[in-house]
């Protein structure tokens, strides 16, 4: 079975934490490095006793096997034994997908973290920044029907009402795992509010999911930023454009900035700006180490690259296309009014398939 080599490597790294964690010795020293194990050792405790429960019934099947391929003159006892190897068959089955799912879950790590997103106008104007508004508004509606909160950092209007861009942080639970996905460029086919003589355009937006960390998580010295206050521009009321409320912050080792104006406070605008720049920090350094395995990259299902065209919106026909999976869907409207369900699931079981090939391609390669 295709999961056989990775149960024996799960319960190989158990005995290992076990080991390490039983006689700490300088591990102890290192209080993250030493939590991180104990968290590991936690997650894979109960993945093993699904998988020892597997094995055991592996055994009574081979068992009960033994027993058909032998001679059994009583044909009632015969019955019985095929019906037993038929419900430990099944078992089998069940507790393997169980377990496919436990090892896979805990490949993400980032899975259950809070998340910032960023949408920007590309391509196309005016209508561009129109659909970065019209993705924002299927996204928040998304939320809104799942318990997740939005809160938006900042954003930039355009003359018609649309974005130039905006960007918001999603809470919640399984916040990343849900808009993970939707990094990439967004293509869309329709007849824009700005034309007046019927032509179908073709616009864009770009699109940025990035897993929020915890401060602990990623450092950030003062000595690195140089933050800057300044008026805010743009729509937001009385008090927002005539105060220095506005917060730039520089990172100066990375050259990563961020900006954040829509409160009207400095110091809340200060605290969305780092939450912002951890969370590109992060995403900086989860991109460097995934150019040292940069295979893994090539099997995932979406790279999470803004360039990388991963779906089309084609208004005239109703449909939405998702170009990594090959997924066209005839319910435009009810996409765009948040209902994201049917697409999300649909990515999540092609990364599933993908990982579990990827797990295969491991055991052919190990063995």
């Amino acid at each position: 079975m295709i999961l056989q080599e990775p149960f024996r490597q799960v319960k190989a790294r158990v005995q290992e934490l076990e080991t390490q964690l039983a006689n700490p010795g300088d591990l102890l020293k290192d209080q993250k490095a030493y939590q991180g194990r104990t968290r590991e050792l936690a997650r894979l405790r109960p993945i093993v006793n699904d998988i020892d429960t597997y094995e055991r019934l592996g055994h009574e099947l081979e068992g009960v096997r033994a027993l058909l391929a032998g001679k059994v003159e009583d044909e009632e006892h015969r019955t019985l034994y095929k019906q037993e190897e038929s419900d430990l068959d099944q078992k089998m089955k069940e507790l393997e997908f169980v377990v496919e799912e436990k090892i896979l879950a805990g490949s993400d790590k980032d899975a259950d973290r809070d998340s910032i997103i960023e949408i920007r106008a590309g391509t196309g104007g005016e209508e561009a920044s129109l659909f970065a508004r019209d993705l924002f508004r299927m996204y928040s509606r998304f939320c809104a029907e799942h318990d997740l909160k939005v809160e938006v950092m900042d954003s930039s209007i355009a003359g018609k009402g649309g974005f130039k861009e905006i960007i918001f942080g999603v809470s919640g639970p399984g916040a990343y795992a849900k808009f993970k996905f939707e990094s990439g460029t967004h293509r869309v086919q329709r007849v824009p509010e700005t034309e007046a003589s019927g032509r179908i355009h073709t616009s864009a937006a770009t699109v940025a999911v990035m897993a929020e960390p915890d401060e602990v998580e990623i450092e950030v010295k003062p000595d690195d930023l140089r933050i800057d206050v300044c008026r805010a521009g743009g729509p937001g009321g009385q008090g927002v454009n005539t105060t220095d409320s506005a917060v730039q912050i520089l990172h100066i080792p990375t050259g990563v900035m961020v900006r954040c104006q829509d409160e009207r406070s400095q110091h809340k605008n200060k605290a969305k700006a780092m939450r912002v720049l951890r969370a590109r920090l992060y995403e900086f350094e989860q991109e460097r180490t995934m150019k040292a395995y940069s295979e893994t990259r090539k099997k995932q299902v979406g790279s999470g690259d803004r360039s990388e065209k991963i779906r089309t919106y084609n208004f005239p026909d109703r449909r939405v296309t998702d170009h990594r999976i090959g997924l066209t869907i005839h319910a435009l409207d009810q996409l765009m009014d948040g209902k994201m369900e049917e697409l999300i699931e649909a990515l999540q079981k092609a990364e599933r398939q993908k990982k579990l090939e990827n797990l295969g391609d491991e055991t052919k390669n190990n063995s």
